[in-house]
């Protein structure tokens, strides 16, 4: 189980890259290579990202991508609710879809408070904490 999926993965690299540049805007060609990912791949996350405002899209001669917000103000929960949902363990650790006990099973709960105490220490990581 992958608790962060890739393309979160790679929206931080990229976001710790654009805040190290420390320019205007930084190309998708500029970045890919550090990133670790193709251009169009990293092009992909990065339109999400700019779609849910964390990164303004700049276009014509010299454009790119530039950070719409500082990245003391850009968490790694954000990064997981915009790319790849909700964070969640598992629905149901005994069948495959969801039982009608699902309202008021006892371990659905405590799964339930870890997701909770997980998304929190996740929102407690910045970009600015991962340069």
């Amino acid at each position: 189980m992958n608790l962060i999926n890739r393309d979160v993965d790679y929206a931080a690299r990229a976001l710790v890259y654009m805040a190290r540049a420390n320019k205007p805007t930084v190309s998708v060609t500029q970045m890919h290579g550090a990133v670790g990912v193709t251009r169009p791949f990293l092009r992909k996350i990065l339109q999400k990202l700019h779609k849910a405002g964390i990164l303004q899209a700049v276009k014509g001669k010299g454009g790119g991508f530039a950070m719409a917000r500082r990245p003391e103000a850009v968490t790694l929960n954000q990064l997981v609710e915009v790319l790849q949902g909700p964070l969640k363990l598992n629905d149901c650790v005994f069948r495959k879809k969801i039982c009608q006990n699902h309202g008021a099973c006892i371990l659905r709960h405590k799964i339930a408070a870890i997701e909770g105490r997980l998304a929190a220490e996740i929102a407690g990581i910045t970009i600015r904490d991962l340069i």
